[in-house]
């Protein structure tokens, strides 16, 4: 749990980072990234090195054993002079890391270059795809004086108040939190509690296996982590354990910025070695199908792609360049028969009448289990967004298996509908876990109440229509009025009244 003092610890860093002229939080998230990263290496080889002595047994070093190399230790050099500081991380860490091969560091000449490493034997664990998308960053903190801010504010932070990796991942929620005021970079982080409630829809289990499509900062695969843990930790097998490392987590993004950040995000949540690639989904690039179990995602509204990029196997459930509706058809071909898919979608695929729209929820309804459509209020993506959206719930079945679809009309999710989003008492999201869990207690709601079914036959008559207000009923509560008589004579009473004090103010006058 983030305390008020631990935020205040962050923010006070975020300052002085803002201070050196590095204003976009996504990059500032970036920097502070490498650097935790830096320090998790120093770490891990401390943890070894007390291993080492205390078994007897050699054990292989991230870190080269050469002076230089060990120059490269967070703790030793953290105490440095900060232009000591700044030349070793610019000019020896930083390099190193980036070309981290079989999770070891190479090391330097005297002349300062790079030295390969002689061997190809594989380290323990350290070898991620975090490492794998560092050839193109780039060590942005602009001064000795900053980095040395940094340095001292993230060892305060690990030495007094980070125990464990769940608080490291949370004080990372924390900072990636900060994105979803930052203007346009909002659009790459979904509000966690939307998040958590699509997890929990769903109940992953330690078999699955997990993909989001669209990853960005790895939201929907730390959160499923989490649901996991809470639930299974103590009952998992090693060979659970080792699928939970990371086979179990598949992240896809076009920015190779979200893949550094969403590789290092799962890294500090126990995930290792996830699957987190390079890939534009929707295109020829990606044939893979029938491989996951659960699919989370928050795809990208709006956009369009070059039609010759496009995979033919999705145009073939839904002719078009519309982004949200091929990644519906990419869920459904990437799933395994009876897995499971929440994602969010604008509220435009719920009801457009293009012949794309109606093909893809044709699909759905007829061809799999479309179980629920949950339709959320406009501001939920507040700051940055006012679109309205819905959560999609459905099973790939291949042979049908829509009888009733579940509707649930959310008018608060805990948080204010403002841009200022501040948290409010009001919150459907509880009710929305249980309801969807009990469909029994269902059956009998009217459709004047926030949630209810509606039969498959009915969403067919209505053109395969998923709005729920073209189910959604209102009771309209007569209201009686005074006679018109009565209501002339209250305004000629006002009239006079307005009169008289008129008359007075005259006379003050």
């Amino acid at each position: 749990m983030i305390t008020g003092a631990i935020k205040n610890k962050v923010d006070k860093i975020w300052t002085d980072i803002w201070a050196g002229g590095i204003t976009n939080p996504l990059t500032v998230i970036e920097q502070l990234t490498y650097l935790m990263f830096i320090r998790s290496l120093d770490e891990k080889e401390l943890e070894t090195e007390a291993f080492e002595q205390m078994s007897g047994e050699k054990m292989q070093k991230i870190f080269p054993q050469s002076p230089i190399g060990q120059s490269m230790r967070w703790s030793k050099f953290k105490n440095n002079d900060p232009r000591d500081i700044y030349d070793v991380i610019s000019q020896r860490v930083f390099p190193a890391i980036k070309n981290m091969k079989h999770g070891r560091l190479p090391d330097f000449t005297e002349q300062g270059e790079l030295e390969e490493i002689a061997d190809g034997s594989a380290a323990d664990g350290e070898e991620s795809a975090f490492a794998r998308y560092m050839s193109d960053a780039m060590f942005l903190i602009p001064t000795p004086q900053v980095l040395q801010k940094i340095i001292t504010g993230l060892d305060d932070l690990y030495e007094h108040d980070i125990s464990d990796l769940d608080m490291q991942g949370d004080l990372y929620e924390y900072m990636l939190g900060k994105l979803s005021t930052a203007g346009q970079n909002g659009q790459f982080r979904t509000p966690r509690h939307i998040i958590k409630m699509m997890v929990e829809l769903l109940q992953p289990t330690p078999e699955d296996a997990i993909c989001d499509p669209a990853c960005g900062t790895a939201g929907f695969l730390v959160a499923a982590a989490e649901y996991i843990r809470a639930h299974y930790e103590d009952a998992m097998t090693s060979e659970q354990w080792e699928h939970f490392s990371g086979p179990m987590f598949t992240g896809f993004d076009t920015d190779r910025t979200m893949l550094r950040l969403s590789a290092m995000n799962l890294m500090l949540h126990s995930i290792t070695h996830p699957e987190i690639d390079y890939q534009d989904s929707v295109s020829k690039q990606n044939q893979i199908r029938d491989r996951y179990t659960i699919c989370l995602a928050n795809p990208p509204f709006k956009g369009t792609i070059d039609a010759e990029s496009i995979n033919d196997n999705l145009k073939a459930v839904t002719n078009t360049k519309k982004t949200e509706l091929l990644f519906l058809a990419l869920f459904l071909r990437m799933l395994k028969k009876g897995g499971q898919c929440a994602c969010i979608v604008p509220d435009g695929v719920l009801f457009g009448s293009s012949n794309a729209h109606k093909a893809i929820r044709k699909e759905l309804v007829e061809h799999h289990q479309l179980r629920a459509v949950i339709s959320m209020p406009s501001g939920v993506f507040k700051p940055y967004a006012g679109v309205s959206t819905a959560v999609l719930v459905f099973t790939k079945t291949g042979a049908g298996g829509t009888d009733n679809v579940w509707f649930y009309d959310m008018k608060a999710d805990g948080f204010s509908l403002d841009d200022k989003r501040g948290e409010i008492a009001e919150n459907d999201i509880p009710d929305i876990i249980s309801r969807f869990h009990n469909p029994d207690n269902e059956t009998s709601r009217k459709r004047t109440e926030q949630s209810f079914f509606v039969p498959k036959e009915e969403i067919v008559g209505n053109g395969y229509d998923l709005s729920i207000n073209k189910y959604k009923k209102t009771d309209y509560v007569p209201v009686e009025y005074p006679p018109t008589s009565h209501i002339m004579a209250e305004l000629h009473t006002l009239e006079e009244e307005i009169t008289a004090g008129l008359k007075e103010l005259e006379g003050m006058l």
